[in-house]
């Protein structure tokens, strides 16, 4: 890993992986990886090694690869309690993410129904701040792709609107009569701006 990734190395060293916290230390390990072009290690396992005859950039891709997992695998490594290291010292960069994943399954499924019956059965009150509603909306969705359940940015917008107070129906009807197109963020802007008018009206 590069020097001057040390800030993104911090991400995951300011909490290690234990046993209760995978999904967010998965969630940084992706960052980190990404940044560094190393995130093929742990979705793609190990390729065979090249034939003594095979092309040269069969052999660099090889090396590369490996050399690549050995760098992951000892973030990894480093980056986890002491019990957790010895029951993966051995394993491969893929090898780890798949038995943690392995491990963590009926965690990650439990947290997805929870956050998801929150998201779907949260409604605004009416006189509430539209934009704490929204951005505790937007935690949840961001949690559902934490745990590998991202909503589609309609189905995301269509949750929110929903949840609105009925203070916001011509807006939302508005909203999906002329078929608006808003990034989650924008949609947050609109509402607030939304908000201010109806109070001064």
């Amino acid at each position: 890993m590069e020097n001057n990734n040390l800030s993104l190395w911090s991400l995951l060293e300011k909490e290690k992986l234990n046993g209760i916290n995978f999904l967010d230390w998965f969630w940084n390990l992706r960052i980190v990886l990404k940044e560094e072009r190393k995130e093929y290690v742990i979705e793609e396992p190990v390729p065979n090694e090249p034939a003594a005859n095979a092309p040269r950039a069969d052999k660099q891709k090889f090396k590369k690869h490996m050399d690549d997992m050995l760098d992951v695998s000892c973030l990894m490594l480093a980056t986890m309690t002491s019990e957790l290291q010895k029951q993966h010292e051995d394993m491969g960069a893929y090898e780890i993410i798949q038995n943690l994943k392995a491990i963590y399954e009926g965690q990650a499924r439990q947290e997805r129904y929870e956050i998801s019956k929150a998201l779907f059965q949260c409604k605004m009150s009416e006189g509430s701040p539209v934009g704490a509603h929204v951005i505790k909306m937007m935690d949840y969705i961001q949690t559902l792709e934490k745990l590998g359940f991202p909503l589609k940015d309609e189905l995301a917008t269509d949750v929110i609107l929903q949840s609105l107070s009925d203070s916001f129906k011509p807006l939302v009807l508005n909203f999906n009569m002329n078929e608006i197109n808003k990034t989650l963020p924008q949609l947050l802007g609109m509402l607030q701006t939304a908000k201010s008018d109806l109070k001064k009206n």
